[in-house]
């Protein structure tokens, strides 16, 4: 009896263990705090747009507003970007940029909010999901491509003088498969300079005034947009239509004094563009055109008219990796002619522009880019009704992603 005692113990401590165990495993798994979801991201880019230039008084307001006479070197972009899965239904993302300059300030280097924006997803796998909030409104491919991923410093004027910043406040619906979705994903990762994940269908209201700007009617414009990268042996192709209207209003702090304008200021404002990439692997090809109406100024009568417009670009470029180093040469040649609403008097452009580059990346945080623009610009407004500029300049940018 008195040897068998320790074996009665030994097993009773032994059930008590189990149990223990038992019921520690079937507590259900702390719940992650939501900081813990959270993520930052972001790049700078400094640069320098001087060299060899011909013409000071070529410039491009929307490019970059250091272009141009008394322009020296400057910082583009300071980007920090706060992203993350709170829930596998609910995504968020906020970026502000601290390398802003106000319209009809002279500072530089402002705060500016330029996205802020949920995800909702209607399904699981976030296949349908619902964007509220800031953010791009789903019109073009490069006008989707982040700045941090784009080849040229600057996005064509054909495209992106639909939308100032590319943003608007709005309410957009996003659908995408979920195989589709991980390609969007791969084709930045991988350095394929992809547009990012707006998915395959598109559809979306928003203000339309552009971002940070308040609404001036109570008519909202409307976008659809269908896109789908196609993989065709070892490439990847990715074809694109998209349209949007509504009704724009100019805004009184950019106009003239003696401009004339319809009595409401009130301006049809309507586009249909199409899109067609294929990725550099290693040879690559962009190619965006759009048409379509709009306000822009008219130098014969000195008013803003309703008129048409139309314009893209076409771009070849190669990707050539040598061990760890990325190179990305480059030839953009680009069309405009058309008004650009949010400008000024909705100044009036005419635009016939070439650009040769080389993007060099040593390593992924660093990338420096170096491109040479010839331009032929007439943009005229009521205090300009006669203004074309000619000429060409060696531009550099220096960017650091972390």
């Amino acid at each position: 009896m008195t040897k068998l005692l320790p074996i009665a113990l030994l097993l009773a401590a032994g059930y008590a263990n189990a149990q223990t165990a038992d019921s520690a495993s079937s507590e259900p798994a702390p719940t992650p705090k939501w900081y813990q979801a959270v993520s930052v991201r972001g790049y700078v880019q400094a640069r320098y747009n001087r060299l060899l230039e011909t013409n000071p008084d070529l410039s491009c307001e929307q490019c970059d507003k250091s272009w141009g006479r008394d322009g020296g070197i400057s910082l583009r972009r300071i980007r920090i970007i706060f992203f993350g899965q709170l829930h596998e239904r609910i995504y968020f993302y906020i970026q502000p940029d601290f390398a802003s300059t106000l319209s009809g300030s002279s500072s530089l280097n402002a705060t500016l909010l330029r996205d802020a924006y949920m995800d909702i997803g209607l399904d699981k796998a976030s296949q349908f999901r619902v964007r509220l909030g800031q953010s791009k409104i789903p019109f073009g491919f490069e006008n989707m491509q982040s700045s941090q991923n784009r080849l040229p410093l600057d996005r064509n004027d054909g495209i992106n003088s639909a939308f100032s910043n590319e943003r608007d406040l709005g309410a957009f619906l996003y659908w995408a498969p979920t195989a589709v979705r991980k390609r969007f994903s791969r084709l930045v990762k991988e350095g394929l300079k992809g547009s990012g994940d707006y998915g395959v269908v598109g559809l979306g209201v928003f203000n339309g005034q552009t971002a940070n700007r308040p609404e001036l009617n109570n008519q909202r414009h409307v976008v659809a947009r269908v896109t789908y990268p196609l993989e065709i042996g070892q490439h990847i192709i990715e074809p694109g239509l998209q349209a949007y209207t509504g009704e724009y209003v100019l805004n009184k702090d950019q106009l003239s004094s003696g401009v004339k304008t319809l009595p409401d200021f009130r301006y049809p404002d309507q586009r249909v563009a199409a899109s067609f990439i294929v990725y550099p692997q290693p040879f690559g090809l962009q190619a965006e055109y759009n048409v379509g109406r709009g306000p822009e100024f008219n130098p014969r009568t000195d008013s803003i008219e309703t008129r048409g417009l139309h314009g893209g670009y076409v771009m070849l470029n190669y990707r050539l990796r040598y061990k760890q180093q990325q190179f990305y040469p480059f030839l953009r040649v680009q069309y405009y002619d058309g008004g650009k609403k949010h400008e000024r008097d909705a100044r009036s452009y005419t635009v016939r522009e070439a650009e040769l580059g080389l993007e060099w990346a040593p390593f992924p945080s660093f990338e420096l880019v170096t491109m040479y623009t010839l331009s032929d610009r007439r943009f005229e407004d009521f205090q300009k009704p006669d203004n074309r500029q000619r000429g060409g300049l060696l531009r550099l940018q220096a960017q650091v992603n972390f």
